[in-house]
């Protein structure tokens, strides 16, 4: 099926939320007169799999792909699913490489040494430095008719599926498609990129033209 509302969310952040819930964390941020909430995953809930998420930070990004994001109208922008334009795939796109990605828990005891750790410098940072703009690649969801979960704005709007979306197997796999993969971006005003990859362990690299995993013994973690 893929995802029907994959696309791309640029904004400014104004607010973060660390511990609002077990598997995400969450970004409050606004794109002209819109709030939005940007729900990353720093965990997965998918059964008889590891819980830890597979984890890539890069600051290196193609300059057509920065020139391009940085074009953009801030708010919510559909993206097709296809190779030569803004979607991302982890497999094909060759903006990163996915042998490169390691576990990293979501939340440990110390400073700098798991994946909220991260994401919370890096959006704290994007708070602090004016100008700082933040993208997320995912689905969209809403306007609801009611308020937002967790930051109390209504009408509840936002971003998911801010990971790889392609080689599930079982439940998720109706989810599975190509050129169709979360991500997320900040670029600073000092003109330097900060980009988060995550990936299930349940999930594959190894997937065919519809994201289908081509093997499902191969897991994401063992490729």
């Amino acid at each position: 099926m893929s995802l029907k509302t994959y696309g791309v969310l640029k904004g400014t952040v104004i607010g973060h939320l660390r511990d609002a819930d077990d598997d995400h964390y969450q970004i409050l941020v606004k794109a002209g007169k819109t709030l939005y909430r940007i729900a990353a995953n720093v965990k997965s809930s998918a059964p008889k799999s590891p819980s830890t998420v597979l984890f890539l930070s890069i600051t290196a990004l193609p300059k057509k792909l920065t020139d391009d994001l940085t074009a953009l109208n801030p708010g919510y922008l559909k993206l097709p699913s296809k190779p030569g334009g803004l979607a991302i795939d982890f497999v094909r796109s060759g903006i990163m490489k996915t042998a490169l990605m390691k576990p990293l828990p979501p939340d440990t005891p110390g400073a700098d040494n798991d994946l909220k750790d991260l994401l919370e410098t890096a959006v704290v940072k994007a708070m602090k430095d004016e100008g700082s703009v933040i993208y997320a690649f995912g689905a969209k969801w809403g306007p609801e008719t009611k308020a937002d979960q967790y930051f109390k704005f209504k009408p509840g709007n936002g971003i998911h599926d801010i990971h790889m979306n392609q080689g599930n197997s079982g439940k998720y796999k109706a989810d599975n498609g190509t050129f169709q993969d979360g991500a997320l971006f900040i670029a600073y005003p000092d003109k330097k990129w900060r980009a988060f990859f995550m990936a299930f362990q349940s999930q594959s690299f190894k997937t065919d033209e519809h994201g289908n995993p081509l093997s499902t013994k191969k897991s994401a973690q063992k490729k």
